[in-house]
């Protein structure tokens, strides 16, 4: 039973941190880019350092809070950067695909 939590757990994060990294090399700028990593990419590492967690608690005596550790770690640290990286990005005013609310206010209304 718990090869089968630790296989679903592995191959949940395989497929996390592929779909987050496909994302960072295939999305078109860098806001959008910035989403890989910090979403789909946070979440399939926390699932790969859980099953590693729950294989060493059970192969040794004691709980295993390495593993605990660096994902609480990973989970604070990863919206905290990707926030401090996209107010860099809007104070550099780095393009973006999406119009900014400075661009809307500037077009003229539609007719209609």
């Amino acid at each position: 039973m718990i090869d089968i939590l630790l296989s679903i757990l592995i191959l949940t994060g395989a497929i996390f941190t592929f779909i987050g990294s496909l994302g960072l090399a295939r999305l078109q700028d860098f806001y959008t880019r910035l989403h890989g990593p910090t979403k789909a990419t946070t979440l399939g590492v926390g699932c790969l350092l859980i099953a590693s967690a729950i294989y060493f608690s059970i192969r040794e005596d004691g709980i295993s809070l390495h593993e605990v550790l660096v994902t609480l770690f990973l989970f604070i640290t990863a919206p905290v950067s990707a926030h401090l990286l996209g107010k860099a990005a809007l104070h550099l005013k780095v393009k973006s695909l999406a119009a900014t609310p400075e661009q809307e206010n500037d077009t003229p209304p539609s007719p209609g």
